[in-house]
């Protein structure tokens, strides 16, 4: 059987010399690297037996740590999820009811700690999207709601087929009432509450009467003289899509209304 010594000198061969490991336990090591959480803390990686194998663990750790910032339900959509389904299939590593895995083969020690500490990294760097990646996760994750609330009546980039046939006043979601329809609007940026405010007023000239929603991606990055103009044309405002649950009542409510 292969000795803790001579497994952390296989650590320190394919990682570097500060790579340690700290007994918490039989056949249980918690593993220490110089690779760091932006808060401070490190990787969460447990080396231990299971059954007949050696495997790393984070214990769960990873995405206990994401959920700190990101609604559990956005890691498993859009973006986000595909960046994190590629990385655990590039490295092998299995998602276990949120714990990542990852087998030992043939005593690789080394080779396997390096795989698992950068698969944990790229996952964790989910939230350093860039700016438009973010945007499109924003995005995403708004029609994916939409669509769960009311997967047989929406319809996505809908203009007004006679009035403007050339689509510019465009609506980012129609969803269909037994009444009057509801606008809903994805507001990633001051520029798209400019549009959208535009077009609400438009539809108000045109007495498209209708029941008007704003989403933000984050209400508190959008000018305030921009936003008191979309107020005073928009019926209902959320401020993320963090009042997930408040966006649904609404929603159905105002479908059965």
């Amino acid at each position: 059987m292969t000795s803790p010594s001579t497994i952390e000198r296989d650590f320190k061969r394919a990682i570097c010399e500060s790579v340690r490991l700290a007994s918490e336990g039989i056949d249980r090591y918690r593993v220490f690297t110089p690779f760091l959480l932006d808060d401070g803390d490190h990787l969460a990686i447990v080396l231990k037996r299971d059954r007949d194998r050696w495997i790393l663990t984070d214990e769960g750790h990873t995405f206990m740590h994401l959920t700190y910032e990101i609604d559990e339900k956005d890691l498993g959509r859009g973006t986000r999820s595909t960046i994190i389904s590629n990385t655990l299939a590039g490295f092998s590593v299995r998602d276990e009811e949120g714990e990542l895995k990852l087998d030992i083969p043939d005593e690789q020690f080394g080779d396997a700690l390096y795989n698992f500490a950068q698969a944990l990294l790229k996952i964790t760097d989910v939230r350093y999207l860039s700016r438009e990646r973010v945007r499109s996760t924003f995005l995403e994750d708004f029609r994916d709601l939409m669509t769960s609330i009311a997967p047989d009546r929406v319809n996505f980039d809908w203009h007004e087929p006679r009035l403007d046939p050339d689509g510019k006043y465009p609506v980012d979601c129609k969803i269909d009432t037994p009444r009057i329809p509801i606008f809903v609007y994805a507001l990633p940026s001051d520029d798209k509450v400019r549009d959208a405010t535009i077009s609400l007023l438009q539809f108000e000239r045109w007495q498209v009467h209708s029941r008007s929603v704003g989403v933000f991606e984050d209400q508190e990055s959008i000018n305030r003289k921009v936003l008191a103009r979309f107020s005073d044309a928009c019926e209902k405002q959320f401020s993320s899509l963090a009042s997930r649950d408040r966006i649904v009542t609404f929603i159905q409510n105002a479908i059965t209304v």
